[in-house]
């Protein structure tokens, strides 16, 4: 009695907390705004660039004049205390109102400290680590004036020709779920007002990742029972997060393009979700409307607005087209002010009007940025990103002794190492993977370096494919002279290790590939270093899921890297000579070759499911050249160790709304390793009254255990793990049969039941 008492008096005290917070905010603005004119207004709904990173070929133009007239809300793509204050001092003291200005930067996966892609991010199925990797980027922004985010990119993705796969967690709703809670609560911390908080911004609102062809910027056409089981969850779980703004994305919506998308942005995020921030355009995404066919630039702009955007990044059609709108009564000055307040909102919550200056200290930039400790975790979290695609008869770990012959395009190239979206990593500074093993490995094993080949056949698709500050050198001799050369440096080495795959800049924004095995030039010299005799590491650098039949099939260990970030030198070192085990597992599943794409593991079973053999059985649903299964499921992911999994438990056969039930397993670690195990637990809704997918993840734990040592494994399910968006968009958790799954990928699981009774 006492206990809920005590809650009781906690909860009513922070409702009123909260609603005493509420009511000063709304008093300041409507002061404020109630001083503004429509100008000043339309002005806050302008976003532009400092010029430090763009992905557009717009630029803005007379950034000074406009931010003294009061027609700039935010900036985005600058930084340093020194710029930010003299650029906020000229809002502050030469605009009429003084209301600061909000400045943004893409920290996408770190900032100085770069850590893992978001992909290898998500590979680490370690959400309180993520949650982690989050709090460093906004504690290094922040302290480099800093105050807002373009993240989590939160785009579920099936088709690796996508080049921005590598921006999001990959396929699976509830993993992509949980690691945007985590994003979202890392970036902006338990206060806004803090001086180590950054605000996030969700993208891409909405259903990005599905773009038709895995081609960029593309049309995405899905039903809405798709949308809402499939691809909505992560966005709305960033949301119930906190998450204080959200960007639109840049494709169309079953005819829609998000920007202009009322249904999207009002219906959805606003009243059904109860969203009540800022929202964004991604770069240039109301003048594209004019390139969807929306109409011209005034047309468009209203639009947007209507839609229920606050905020024009770059365009500026906002600017120079509302107040004519205005005028003909083509937007409402209740739009306007909605835009405005939505924007002042988030700078209030930022304390950016109790000082506009709290993010400029130049002494805290200096202590918390790049600093030793940073270092360390970008370096730990990298070996936990890893993926151990193949390990045949233990060639990994290796001793450390002997002749090592690092061989590849990508083994010396550091400005590589941090992938892309690394938009603030000081890339000349970067260790490449040689430096990094190196310095890790010291004098114990003598490493050389040889290139072997160059990244691509093509000079100017190379040069595509490492622009914005990357490079990996082009060597013009022909290519059989550099696979000689390599050949050579493996014959006098014990063991070689071979680095190759995409370079950073070959997967990210606008950069879709329809061919996604490893550069066919890259493939010819892998091929004439196993002819060696050598043993052969494979170290897989890629930002997407790639076509790897043939390497499984023939080299003896591949090690899937990612991109680690700043530390990743070190972090391959720590991981192929023993020093850590791997323990990362795929958050996307790896196709045998393109023709299976779109291929993911919670699929339907379809009316003729593959279930027997031959593979290639007429009339049913299948390929006649190749088995529908992947090269490599998803939660896929080797060890040092190996575990076995024995004796699932389901602790009752029934349960009922209100209730729970208990599913266990056994895990025991039976190699001589210790090591990390992510344990997935899936469940498969045997009758519904829509098509329920073959499995669904509802629940994983990663787990440490020693060597030998053997653990119960326990998790709950409860009837919110049971629900789905039926045809009518209810979330409703349907009465009857489930299976569930438990094991060590989606693939390789034990098997029970249990029944759901109303």
């Amino acid at each position: 009695m006492k206990k809920w008492l005590v809650t009781s008096i906690l909860t009513v005290s922070t409702a009123f907390t909260t609603f005493a917070q509420d009511h000063k905010m709304d008093k300041f603005i409507l002061d404020l705004m109630n001083k503004m004119t429509v100008e000043e207004k339309i002005g806050q709904l302008n976003l532009v660039t400092g010029g430090e990173a763009v992905t557009g070929t717009s630029v803005s133009t007379g950034v000074e004049s406009k931010i003294k007239a009061g027609q700039i809300g935010g900036i985005f793509s600058m930084s340093t205390p020194s710029k930010i204050r003299a650029t906020q001092e000229l809002a502050i003291k030469q605009s009429r109102l003084k209301i600061p200005i909000i400045f943004g930067m893409d920290v996408i996966h770190g900032y100085k400290t770069l850590f893992p892609i978001p992909l290898g991010l998500a590979a680490t199925w370690d959400i309180g680590l993520i949650q982690e990797t989050a709090r460093i980027a906004a504690t290094e922004a922040a302290a480099d004036g800093i105050n807002w985010t373009f993240s989590p990119m939160v785009d579920i993705s099936r088709d690796p020709r996508w080049g921005r796969f590598s921006e999001g967690s990959g396929e699976d709703p509830y993993l992509g779920s949980r690691i945007a809670e985590a994003m979202v609560k890392g970036y902006q911390g338990d206060d806004l007002k803090a001086i180590n908080t950054l605000m996030a911004c969700v993208k891409h609102f909405a259903l990005y990742g599905a773009a038709e062809s895995g081609r960029d910027y593309n049309t995405t056409d899905m039903s809405l029972h798709r949308m809402y089981n499939e691809y909505f969850p992560p966005y709305k779980a960033a949301i119930d997060a906190g998450a204080g703004t959200v960007m639109t994305s840049f494709n169309d919506i079953n005819g829609v393009p998000a920007t202009a998308n009322h249904w999207l942005v009002t219906d959805v995020l606003r009243k059904q979700w109860g969203f009540k921030g800022m929202v964004v355009t991604d770069y240039t995404g109301v003048n594209e409307l004019m390139a969807h066919g929306l109409g011209d630039l005034q047309q468009v702009s209203a639009l947007s607005l209507q839609a229920g955007v606050d905020m024009d990044m770059v365009g500026e059609g906002f600017l120079t087209t509302l107040k004519k709108s205005l005028q003909e009564d083509k937007v409402k000055m209740a739009d306007i002010d909605r835009a405005c307040r939505n924007i002042l909102e988030a700078k209030y919550k930022l304390g950016l009007f109790d000082d506009p200056y709290r993010y400029c200290n130049e002494e805290r930039a200096k202590k918390e940025i790049l600093s030793a400790d940073h270092l360390q975790k970008t370096r730990e979290v990298a070996g936990k990103s890893f993926v151990l695609l193949k390990n045949d008869n233990q060639t990994l770990p290796l001793a450390k002794k002997g002749k090592v012959a690092l061989i590849g395009p990508l083994g010396n190239t550091g400005s590589n190492m941090p992938g892309t979206w690394s938009v603030s990593a000081d890339l000349a500074k970067t260790p490449s993977l040689l430096q990094g093993m190196r310095d890790a490995l010291g004098k114990q094993v003598d490493i050389s370096y040889t290139l072997g080949s160059n990244l691509l056949e093509d000079a100017t698709y190379q040069e595509r494919a490492t622009m914005f500050g990357r490079t990996i050198p082009r060597d013009e001799r022909d290519e059989a002279s550099l696979i000689q050369e390599a050949v050579e440096a493996a014959n006098h080495a014990d063991v070689v290790v071979a680095a190759l795959g995409e370079s950073s800049e070959m997967s990210g924004e606008s950069s879709s590939r329809t061919e996604i095995g490893i550069p066919a030039i890259q493939q010819r010299l892998l091929q004439a270093l196993l002819k060696t005799g050598k043993p052969v590491i494979l170290v897989l650098f890629t930002g997407r899921p790639l076509t790897l039949t043939w390497e499984q099939e023939h080299v003896p260990a591949i090690l899937n890297v990612w991109f680690g970030g700043t530390e990743t030198g070190k972090a391959v070192a720590d991981v192929l000579f023993g020093d850590v085990n791997p323990s990362g597992k795929l958050p996307a599943t790896f196709p045998k070759n393109v023709g299976q794409i779109p291929l993911y593991y919670n699929a339907k079973h379809t009316g003729r499911p593959l279930d027997t053999t031959p593979w290639f059985q007429k009339f049913k649903s299948n390929y006649l050249d190749v088995d529908n299964n992947p090269l490599y499921p998803f939660g896929f992911g080797l060890s040092y160790s190996s575990f076995q999994y024995d004796h699932l438990n389901v602790s009752r056969s029934a349960f009922s709304k209100g209730e729970t039930i208990q599913v266990s397993v056994d895990v025991q670690n039976t190699g001589k390793y210790d090591g990390d195990e992510v344990v997935q637990l899936y469940i498969h809704d045997l009758v519904g009254s829509v098509t329920r997918p073959v499995k669904e993840l509802k629940g994983f734990q990663k787990v440490h255990f020693k060597a030998g040592e053997k653990k119960t494994i326990t998790f709950q399910i409860s009837e919110n793990d049971l629900k789905f968006y039926n045809n009518e968009l209810q979330f409703v958790c349907e009465p009857g049969q489930f299976e569930v799954f438990i094991g060590t990928n989606s693939r390789d699981v034990l098997k029970g039941s249990f029944e759901f009774k109303n």
